[in-house]
């Protein structure tokens, strides 16, 4: 009985072809792996099958991981037709069937498919895969569309941020007249205020399991109990996640925030405006002043959003808390921190620190302070734009940042809301006091330093005599500062009368 032809065409060849003569006995051909399918046709001629076999791949695909051909056999001949069968990677012809005896036919060129198109096809299959366990996980998605989000972003977001205690309905009138500044003199801007009562939703909501998913940034956050550093890690996930302008509730706006960017530069070339702070590098040897002698401002400056520095900022707080609280072997929210803790794990050293390391890492070589001590003009370096001290930090009275009433000054930083040296107090010597009232002033901190050695060489019997020296002077002149104060009451109770 003749073979079964699955193939209508070939079945009808089958027919027409069953009548010829010249029966030969069954052969059998096994191609094991789709790689032998491409010499079918010399084997089949090399065994004298009747007509000219011909294979072609029509597609793979990938499922669950097992790889699945559909090949499609049949003879050009009107001749007897092999039966087919595939099963998983394999294909088996069985020529059963006495078959007439044919001359054979010249193999075709077109047979299988081109030997470099073969070795890419596993590739293919790869990536497919991949796409297809990244897109039904959702991951794939949330990447492209971060990417799309960044590259988009060639312009800073026109909004301007601020945070604060309460919303801007129930600022006291100093807040609200500074914060003003902001709105008035840029109309086209959005402007919103997070508080003490939105800031932990902002944050759950952009790094939950519905936003980043960053479940530590969420936790770290809801324990922090220092405001100081709520307000420093929050500015940094807020920059990283919606960009913008943001400026402390106490930094008063002097420009438009048009005049920012000099004209000379493409504000599609960077991704950050930032500006100096303090630059006194002859203190980078002092013990107390050192850290904080060098550093950009960062109670204003400007971002677009997904800004890596931003997030490697976030995550070194995050490892910096962990540490205090490890060494201290308190949970974060009990944590002891003092102000030169603060400066250099969340505030300006900190944030001068990441900014110098996204430099050097955009541009492949070291960039240190040195680029931009004294700079008389802004400066841009890796795509951040660095502005002059009397940008954002005129009228210090150290730094050589000048006043406010430069043209090249942008904002005037009041410093009323700066209250927590309260609660994170400075070093002060139970003598001289504290080193920064010399504002950096070489000859009061050379007077310091003497002094506070001079002192740490006396005995402690000398020492206690001193510091009770001290105390009695300063009790002293409080009592006289009162009657003083009595006494110019008096003096305008008669005036008025």
């Amino acid at each position: 009985m003749g073979a079964i032809c699955l193939d209508p065409i070939a079945r009808q060849a089958h027919r027409a072809g069953s009548s010829q003569p010249g029966p030969r006995e069954a052969k059998s051909i096994s191609v094991t792996q789709v790689g032998g399918a491409r010499n079918i046709a010399s084997r089949c001629n090399a065994l004298n099958c009747p007509g000219q076999v011909r294979m072609a791949l029509i597609f793979g695909r990938a499922l669950r991981g097992e790889l699945i051909w559909s090949d499609r056999l049949a003879l050009a001949h009107k001749h007897s037709c092999p039966q087919q069968r595939v099963l998983g990677q394999s294909v088996t012809m069985q020529l059963k069937t006495p078959i007439p005896a044919m001359p054979a036919m010249p193999a075709m060129s077109g047979v299988c498919l081109p030997r470099q198109v073969r070795r890419v096809v596993p590739l293919f299959l790869a990536v497919f895969c991949l796409v297809f366990y990244l897109s039904l996980t959702g991951t794939f998605a949330e990447f492209h569309g971060g990417l799309a989000r960044q590259s988009k972003c060639r312009l800073f977001p026109r909004k301007i941020w601020q945070s604060w205690k309460v919303n801007p309905f129930e600022f006291e009138e100093r807040d609200l007249n500074v914060a003003r500044t902001w709105t008035s003199i840029n109309p086209g801007y959005r402007y919103e205020v997070l508080t003490d009562q939105n800031d932990l939703h902002y944050v759950e909501t952009n790094f939950g399991p519905d936003g980043l998913n960053r479940p530590d940034i969420v936790e770290t956050y809801r324990s922090l109990t220092a405001k100081i550093i709520k307000a420093d890690l929050l500015r940094y996930l807020v920059m990283y996640v919606d960009g913008g302008v943001y400026a402390d509730i106490d930094v008063e706006a002097l420009r438009p925030l048009d005049r920012f960017i000099p004209e000379r530069f493409n504000e599609a070339d960077m991704d950050l405006v930032i500006g100096v702070e303090i630059d006194e590098p002859d203190f980078n040897d002092h013990a107390i002043l050192g850290p904080k002698s060098q550093s950009f401002c960062q109670w204003t400056f400007i971002s677009k959003p997904r800004q890596p520095v931003m997030m490697r900022l976030v995550n070194r707080i995050l490892e910096w808390l962990h540490d205090h609280s490890v060494k201290q072997g308190k949970p974060i929210s009990d944590l002891e921190l003092d102000f030169d803790d603060i400066i250099s794990g969340t505030g300006p050293s900190a944030f001068t620190e990441a900014v110098l390391a996204e430099m050097s890492a955009r541009t492949g070589q070291e960039v240190t302070w040195k680029t931009f001590h004294d700079i008389p003009e802004s400066k841009l370096v890796g795509g951040i734009l660095v502005l002059t001290v009397e940008a954002f930090a005129a009228g210090q009275g150290h730094s050589d940042s000048g006043n406010h009433n430069a043209r090249s000054a942008l904002v005037k930083h009041h410093y009323h809301a700066s209250g927590w040296p309260n609660t994170h107090p400075r070093f002060k010597h139970p003598l001289y006091g504290e080193v920064e009232q010399c504002n950096w002033n070489k000859q009061c901190v050379a007077d310091w330093d003497a002094n506070t050695a001079a002192f740490a060489a006396l005995s402690p019997e000398e020492q206690e005599q001193q510091i009770a020296m001290k105390q009695a002077a300063d009790a002293a002149e409080a009592e006289m500062a009162v009657e003083d104060l009595a006494g110019d009451d008096g003096d305008l109770g008669l005036a008025l009368e």
